[in-house]
């Protein structure tokens, strides 16, 4: 028997531009970037220099204050720059790829048949660790912590979200692999998020407890499930993983090579043909987006466009994304747009629209005014699932008061949970942006 979460708070939000079940090869890529930037919290430390010849999986940098920690190269190629900003911070590698890559060879594994020290050894050298995030804090886990359970979520609840269902039609052996080398990291349970009400052949994986998930967004969101089979107390870890990173890993394994390529979703109302593609993470998408976007001024997000990071100047995929989201710029201003009747297109959570409409809508980037006042009310509880006060713990994080944010349960969530209270702000204020503040000044003051 399945477990079951369900949840009535939260927000589905209808886009246009949802990716068709098709996928297309695509060009190799002129250049790719790692940029430590996205992986949070991480003080790189390099150990390539310009001009050096790398192969897929050689270690570009680690981190300095965990050197097992590692970043590995996506390609095979020569480091072609390393950009640095103020302070020498480095703010991205440009590898040069070769016409056909070349693999460092781990070696082909049972994870089975291995103990806890040797998969975490396999999965650090190869840089897949950096995949594993952990609760509290939502920053890539302690590899030294064992958690009490791992959350993989499969189910994609955010706006034109991926069909991870199809991605990973063609990968179930890689998948299952993936599961038992993470079955060595933990004593505990390994928690699959699956959709309620849809078949999915994810759920014959064996090895893991089946969650039904049922309920608006983010009911997807691992925070969800966690609250509520694996709440985090103090001094407690969770670990949380992507499903196509589980997949990565369990090749890993089976092949004794490191294969960073995946299939992610073009989407977005400014995509002419939505659908999916196999890219490797890194890749300079300038090429790739050629002729494949609508006319117009555009906000290309790397991600989902509610936690998704906007790339407009820097077409890099991240490493972390499964999907690229494409939506109008919306610079225009509308005469009397405030007003209902001439607001057709707008889709709102405060139901300003005369006529209410389920459609799919064509929406921009239009912030429609500027940061106001942040005012106490209940707009944040009627879309935040969580058994938190939402308000109460951004004014504590706003003010850096460490023993308000534990009390408020700060320690259970991470920013992506609170992505639909600056859909619904008022006030303008960037929520995921204060948690993550709250956040690190928890991991200075906790550790």
């Amino acid at each position: 028997m399945h477990k079951q979460v369900k949840i009535s708070k939260g927000l589905n939000i209808k886009l246009k531009g949802s990716a068709k079940e098709h996928v297309s090869e695509v060009p190799r890529s002129k250049m790719f970037a790692i940029r430590p930037v996205e992986f949070y919290g991480i003080n790189p430390k390099m150990v390539v220099k310009v001009g050096e010849k790398v192969q897929v999986g050689d270690v570009i940098f680690y981190h300095k204050y965990n050197d097992r920690i590692k970043f590995t190269s996506p390609v095979s190629g020569t480091i072609e720059d390393i950009v640095r900003g103020e302070r020498r911070k480095i703010l991205k590698i440009l590898i040069k790829p070769d016409e056909k890559d070349a693999f460092k060879d781990f070696g082909t594994k049972n994870p089975k048949d291995l103990n806890r020290e040797s998969v975490l050894e396999t999965l650090l050298e190869s840089g897949l660790f950096a995949n594993i995030k952990q609760r509290p804090y939502d920053v890539i886990a302690n590899p030294d912590d064992k958690p009490k359970a791992i959350f993989i979520s499969a189910y994609d609840s955010a706006p034109l979200g991926v069909n991870y269902e199809f991605i990973l039609r063609d990968r179930l052996k890689d998948f299952q692999t993936g599961i038992d080398a993470l079955k060595k990291l933990t004593d505990g349970k390994i928690y699959l998020i699956l959709e309620n009400g849809v078949a999915s052949k994810l759920e014959n994986t064996e090895g893991v407890e089946v969650v039904k998930a049922s309920g608006p967004h983010p009911v997807g969101n691992p925070s969800v499930s966690i609250e509520k089979f694996e709440p985090v107390g103090k001094g407690d870890r969770v670990w949380t993983i992507n499903p196509v990173a589980v997949a990565q890993i369990g090749n890993l394994f089976k092949t004794g090579i490191y294969n960073p390529e995946k299939t992610i979703a073009l989407v977005g109302s400014m995509v002419k043909e939505p659908q999916y593609y196999n890219v490797i993470p890194g890749a300079d998408l300038s090429d790739f987006l050629k002729d494949k976007l609508k006319d117009g001024e555009t906000r290309i997000i790397s991600g989902n466009v509610l936690t998704g990071s906007n790339i407009s100047k820097d077409l890099f995929l991240n490493f972390y994304d499964n999907e690229i989201s494409v939506i109008p710029l919306g610079k225009k201003s509308r005469f009397l747009g405030w007003m209902p009747f001439l607001a057709e297109n707008r889709k709102s959570f405060y139901r300003f629209n005369l006529i209410p409409s389920n459609k799919e809508k064509d929406l921009d980037a239009n912030l429609f005014g500027e940061e106001r006042a942040f005012v106490m009310n209940d707009e944040f509880e009627s879309v935040m699932p969580l058994d938190i006060y939402p308000v109460h713990l951004l004014k504590a994080a706003l003010l850096g008061d460490v023993e308000k944010m534990e009390e408020l349960g700060i320690l259970e969530v991470a920013p992506e949970d609170f992505a639909l209270l600056d859909y619904i702000s008022s006030s303008k204020i960037d929520t995921q942006e204060l948690i993550r503040k709250g956040l690190d000044v928890m991991q200075v003051e906790m550790g």
